[in-house]
């Protein structure tokens, strides 16, 4: 990326959502011409006539990557691990093992706004580092550098977080829902149904208090 002032000036906001927007239908592009972001879905009829300009109009549209799930799955396993809080850290941990993740994770940060409005800093900033790596990556010219600066990486290393393996080789998540299972069929039928009435109380007052599985343990 090289900064000149015939270069067009960005929507840096519509620039980091299409950024952190990851989805298999989605596309967006970067106007080099008025800077705008234009945004296509696979299954909108609707934007026929964006997609008619963009093959048109050789060298005026750039592709937006977006960071992948993985990628931002590693930006939820390094907040993790800057967590103090000891038993939000475990929660966490719990959080994202396994499908659903990253809705779990949000689910749990729900309790606790002081480290949910820390997240969101927190994946600002990777994010920020993310775009300008791109962009530098990039053989165009743009009219300014982005607002947000050089952000530095945060001191959590870029490795996969170390969970907890259980003595049979499980991830957390196995491990709670094979131990669930166990005291389940410790219990004599009769004391099932509050059990189950109990589990069903925990499940709707937070998604996220139970680990999946646990509930058709009873079935």
């Amino acid at each position: 990326m090289k900064i000149s002032s015939t270069g067009p000036k960005p929507d840096w906001s519509a620039m980091e959502t299409a950024f952190e927007h990851n989805a298999p239908e989605t596309h967006s592009y970067l106007d080099l011409k008025t800077g705008q972001v234009v945004t296509i879905v696979d299954s909108r009829p609707e934007d026929e006539e964006k997609r008619q300009l963009i093959r048109r109009s050789e060298g005026r549209f750039v592709h937006l990557d977006p960071a992948s799930s993985r990628e931002q799955y590693r930006w939820m396993e390094r907040f993790v691990q800057s967590v103090g809080d000891e038993a939000l850290r475990e929660r966490l941990i719990l959080a994202i093992d396994g499908k659903g993740a990253f809705r779990r994770f949000k689910d749990v940060l729900l309790s606790y706004p002081v480290e949910r409005d820390r997240w969101f800093t927190y994946r600002g900033n990777l994010l920020h580092i993310y775009i300008n790596g791109w962009l530098n990556n990039q053989d165009m010219e743009l009219a300014e550098f982005p607002p947000w600066g050089d952000p530095e990486q945060p001191p959590e290393p870029d490795v996969p977080l170390e969970k907890p393996i259980g003595q049979r080789g499980e991830g957390p998540t196995e491990t709670l829902r094979r131990q669930a299972r166990e005291l389940v069929d410790a219990l004599p039928a009769l004391e099932l149904p509050a059990l189950i009435a109990y589990l069903k109380f925990l499940r709707d007052r937070s998604p996220s208090v139970i680990p999946e599985g646990a509930e058709r343990a009873l079935e």
